[in-house]
């Protein structure tokens, strides 16, 4: 689109002329020859389609930040390095949608030439050269508006920005550009480096810029970093574990074999093994150093996970503990007794009952304010549990209800009909019937209207419960042979888990297979990956057989870097 764009004295592989100290008043800045103007080509030499005139404003705009700042060199210099810090004003992702919606003032001359840009006149447009500022507060206003035009620039059109020039890269170093850059990408904790071996004059370091990159480096070791050999811990003998939690550098898992095991994730070493249940332990919920177990033998346990001590035994139901979720100071548990327990962790004490459900309850979820449960009898209850009444009762499914997910607005309730059902929370009613799947639904996570699930028939699906519409299969030449047993995703990936042995690598956006991240020699023939656990930099498997092929242990892959 630009034909043309002078950048005096700007270039970084131009050479920088020698500064010489002023006598007397400076001199006006000079307009750029007619030459040397700002040209910009008619649409129609480039593309059919209209150009939008957001982007011609903001390639404009840029471009008089780049006419501007050799004019400020030494006023640049001398005000980032020893003058009061100037911060931009809070940037979004929304371009101004006019001219007279910059957020600073500019010459007359400028807006008329923004208009003629920003008009729909398909004629080329010759724009003169736009004078730079002559004083401290029009420097200042150039400044805060090159921050604002960068804000709406992709992190690595940033990064090659501040390659261009010593200038450039002052304004793109900008803290608080880079603190807005992760927000956008869910980064929320900047990262602060101790040792820096090159610490250049003049330029501040950024956290937020670190701990972007570091996300960056974090996202390629996933995607295509080298498969390191993954720690393996051993344990539980050959019992099969039932349940898995992962959470900081502590991972725990529940076996059938009675017991918990604390471990370290840096280790890889068994902290202290958890006895105490007479029964297989099913069902685990951590949070901090309490851990929370439900077993086969009736009963909870809490347990202190620094010590290994039992706080708590917690009774009152009458078979298996089969599902938990905590929240805060509670903890929800189901019972193939058809009822649910509401525990206040802390004292150990029974605070509601929750009957209605008339088979096993299979899967609960509580947000501090309700519950949501399914069972074998077909049905999803919502729950008030201060005054222990069933708000709704959410009847559609034809066969047990085997996972939940719910966000507070909606609840996801997947079955061994085959379907996916969503639901209003507020008033019961059905939004959508999610179809596709062949079999049981064993798995999901719901996370911003994005729904993933995994089901016995091999596959993983992708879903937008606003609309219903299924935007991603995981399947092809790479999908998983054998049922889906556990999943997790975040922005950019879905990991999954089957019975085939193998745990898989997807990309979220496009559904297309990226990798194997595990494939155990047994796969096939008995060797299974029964539970997945993964943070932003580990994942934790746990892996064995029921046939004896496979041993019964813990694989922990880290996918770190190293930001010295």
């Amino acid at each position: 689109m630009l034909r043309h764009c002078s950048f005096p004295r700007f270039s970084a592989s131009s050479p920088r002329r020698k500064m010489t100290k002023s006598s007397g008043k400076e001199k006006a800045p000079q307009a750029l020859p007619e030459s040397q103007a700002l040209e910009l080509a008619d649409p129609k030499d480039v593309t059919k389609e209209p150009i939008p005139p957001q982007k011609v404003l903001k390639i404009f705009s840029i471009n008089i930040i780049a006419q501007s700042l050799p004019f400020c060199r030494r006023r640049m210099k001398r005000k980032l390095d020893h003058g009061p810090e100037v911060r931009p004003f809070p940037s979004g992702k929304k371009p101004c949608p006019s001219p007279t919606g910059l957020p600073y003032p500019a010459t007359p001359t400028t807006f008329r030439d923004i208009r003629a840009v920003n008009g729909q006149g398909q004629q080329r447009r010759r724009i003169p050269s736009i004078q730079p500022p002559t004083g401290l507060q029009e420097w200042l206003r150039t400044f805060q508006l090159a921050l604002h035009v960068l804000s709406f620039l992709e992190p690595k059109d940033l990064l090659q920005a501040a390659q261009t020039c010593r200038y450039w890269r002052i304004l793109a170093e900008d803290n608080l550009l880079w603190r807005e850059k992760c927000k956008e990408d869910g980064i929320d904790e900047p990262l602060h480096i101790k040792r820096r071996k090159v610490i250049k004059p003049g330029f501040t370091h950024s956290p937020w810029k670190s701990a972007y990159i570091r996300q960056h480096r974090i996202d390629t070791n996933w995607r295509r970093g080298d498969l390191k050999s993954p720690k393996v811990l051993k344990g539980h003998d050959d019992h099969v574990i039932t349940c898995l939690q992962f959470c900081g550098n502590r991972i725990v898992s529940g076996s059938d074999d009675n017991t918990l095991k604390v471990w370290s994730a840096v280790t890889g070493k068994c902290l202290r093994t958890l006895v105490g249940h007479t029964g297989g332990v099913w069902s685990s919920q951590m949070r901090d150093n309490i851990i929370i177990s439900g077993s086969t033998d009736r009963t909870l346990k809490v347990w202190n996970a620094e010590t290994g001590e039992c706080i708590h035994t917690l009774y009152g139901h009458t078979s298996t503990v089969r599902c938990m979720h905590l929240h805060e100071k509670r903890v929800v548990s189901g019972s193939r007794d058809a009822t649910l327990r509401v525990w206040d962790i802390e004292t150990g004490q029974c605070l509601h009952v929750l009957m209605g459900h008339v088979a096993a309850v299979r899967c609960v979820q509580y947000d501090g304010r309700r519950v949501v449960s399914g069972a074998y009898d077909f049905m999803v209850k919502v729950w008030d549990p201060e005054t222990e009444t069933c708000l709704h009762t959410l009847q559609g499914h034809t066969n047990r209800v085997y996972s939940l997910q719910f966000d507070g607005i909606h609840v996801v309730s997947g079955s061994l009909d085959t379907s996916i059902r969503v639901w209003d929370v507020e008033t019961g009613n059905c939004i959508h019937t999610l179809t596709g799947h062949q079999s049981l639904t064993s798995g999901m996570e719901l996370k911003d209207n994005i729904l993933v699930s995994g089901n016995a028939d091999s596959t993983v699906k992708i879903w937008d419960i606003k609309t219903g519409q299924c935007l991603q299969t995981l399947q092809g030449p790479h999908k998983h042979q054998s049922a889906v047993t556990c999943l997790q995703f975040n922005k950019n990936f879905v990991i999954t888990s089957s019975d085939d042995g193998t745990v898989k690598l997807w990309d979220l956006r496009t559904g297309e297979f990226i990798r194997n991240l595990v494939t155990l020699e047994s796969g096939g023939s008995g060797g299974v990956v029964w539970r997945i656990r993964a943070s932003n930099t580990k994942l934790v498997c746990a892996v064995g057989s029921r046939n004896g092929t496979e041993e019964t242990k813990l694989l922990v892959l880290d996918f770190d870097v190293d930001m010295k």
